[in-house]
């Protein structure tokens, strides 16, 4: 018998230790698949919201953002390589040189979860990850959203309809603004029921862990 959990992932496409914390929560739940039954939210959160469109060169970004060296972000950038590649996850080296505006991505995502069918809304996070990290596309390229939508088997003509208005929009937001206001201002942010906070791109483990102890635990 399966015990039913449910997730939330609060997370940003333009962030590597959000995909590294996805692969993990994945690798776990496949760990678990006898035992856990996963029913997976991916809920917006945006690290640069008013990032324009065309987006900034990623390593002026960081700096200005972080204060960091040349040094300290190629450090960063090899240890995240690493983490990615020991759980299966490619970034690709010298392919992403700029940051971007997320929010389109954030309504297309939301779109799949409300509209699409089961599973789609967690195949596009993936697919926007590598889409990102791995190929080095931009996630604010409507054509690189309905081109990864249309892998996935998402209806293009109607992502193509979300995306030429503002549909979901107001979503987006108002979900966005309940997390911030609920304390969560960094990412990924994994809440299992409601109620546990998994914070950090964890190892499986950690996710393994923490399931299967909420799992075991009597339902009331």
């Amino acid at each position: 018998m399966t015990t039913p959990i449910k997730i939330d992932f609060v997370s940003d496409v333009s962030c590597p230790w959000c995909a590294i914390g996805l692969k993990s929560l994945q690798i776990a739940l496949k760990r678990l698949h006898d035992e856990i039954q996963a029913e997976i939210h991916f809920q917006p959160f945006e690290l640069n919201p008013d990032m324009p469109a065309e987006g900034q060169e990623i390593n002026e970004h960081l700096s200005q953002k972080y204060g960091s060296t040349p040094e300290q972000l190629q450090q960063a950038r090899e240890a995240i390589r690493q983490r990615g590649a020991a759980l299966g996850f490619e970034f690709g080296i010298g392919k992403r040189d700029r940051i971007y505006n997320t929010f389109d991505a954030h309504r297309l995502l939301h779109w799949a979860g409300r509209e699409g069918p089961p599973g789609s809304q967690q195949a596009l996070k993936t697919a926007l990850f590598s889409a990102y990290f791995t190929e080095g596309l931009s996630p604010a390229s409507h054509e690189v959203l309905l081109q990864k939508s249309r892998e996935v088997g998402l209806d293009p003509v109607r992502g193509a309809a979300v995306l030429d208005g503002d549909t979901f929009a107001d979503e987006v937001r108002q979900t966005e603004n309940f997390y911030t206001s609920h304390g969560i201002h960094s990412i990924p942010a994994v809440i299992l029921n409601g109620q546990h906070l998994i914070s950090g791109g964890q190892p499986p483990e950690v996710f393994e862990q923490a399931l299967r102890q909420l799992a075991s635990k009597p339902v009331l």
